[in-house]
Order: structure tokens, then sequence, then C-alpha cells
């Protein structure tokens, strides 16, 4: 009986482990990801991120973004911060001077980015169960005012 005890304690701290290890493991939203535009309903005028690059390094989380803005031109967006919910400076975006981002769980966050303190977009990132690809619903207003809502599906490259 006692031999069956120890088996167990010892399955429940090679989980324990395994768990730990997983908090260090790589973020599924960490890679490369470029815009599937069939499986993408993008609202004309605005912002189109067509390719993007999530990376971490000492618990900061880099975010750059190459796309097209609402005239057509090219645009690079660059946010570096946490996934705590708070605020953290963005350049590049007409639409927003600073963003934040919520981890949910392990394959989603959302996010909110503001201009002047104002929320201008909220949107969910969600990776699929196979991490092969990401889906970015966002609700906004274009700096126009225009209302929107777009669906971005990425690929991992």
């Amino acid at each position: 009986m006692a031999g069956m005890k120890t088996k167990i304690i010892g399955l429940t701290l090679a989980f324990c482990f395994f768990g730990w290890a997983a908090c260090f493991a790589a973020d599924p939203q960490m890679g490369t990801w470029k815009l599937n535009e069939s499986k993408s309903k993008i609202t004309p005028g605005t912002t189109k991120n067509t390719h993007v690059v999530y990376s971490s390094m000492l618990g900061q989380v880099k975010i750059k973004s190459d796309g097209i803005d609402p005239s057509g031109k090219p645009i690079h967006v660059e946010w570096s911060g946490k996934f705590d919910g708070k605020d953290y400076p963005v350049t590049g975006d007409p639409n927003s001077d600073s963003r934040s981002y919520t981890k949910v769980n392990e394959r989603t966050l959302t996010t909110a980015n503001k201009k002047n303190g104002k929320v201008t977009v909220t949107g969910q990132i969600v990776v699929s169960p196979d991490g092969k690809s990401r889906t970015v619903n966002l609700t906004g207003t274009t700096p126009k005012g225009k209302k929107f809502k777009n669906v971005a599906v990425y690929d991992k490259q």
C-alpha cells in the first residue's frame, strides 16, 4: 500500500513540474504571423496589418506590425509592454497612441487601443488549438468617426 501512495505522490509531483515548465514554455501568441486575406473581413478605410511579429524578452512583449493605413499607405506600428491590462505607448498607429493587452487564458488576449485616453478600438486575439493560426476580432471607430468590425485571420510563419 505504501508503494502505491509513493507512486501517486510521484505522479502528482511530475504533473506539478510539467505545469511549472508550461508557464515558461513559449506563449502561443509569440512568432511571426501573416494575414490570410481570403479568410479575413477587413472594413475598407481601416488599417490592415499584413505582417505581425510577437516577441518576448525578459517578461516584456514587443509587437511589430506592418500593413496598410486607411489611405492605402504603408504603415509600421510598434508596441512594447506586458499582457497585464495596463496602457503602454504605441508608435505608428494613426488610430491610437496607447494599447493594453490582457491575457484571458493560454490562447486568448483582449486588447484596447486608446487615443488621447479615449478607447478607439477593442478586440480579442485567439490562437487556434493547433497554434497554426490566430483570429483577431476588432471593433472600433476610425479617426474619421466611422464604426467598424474587422476579423483578421493570420497564419503562423
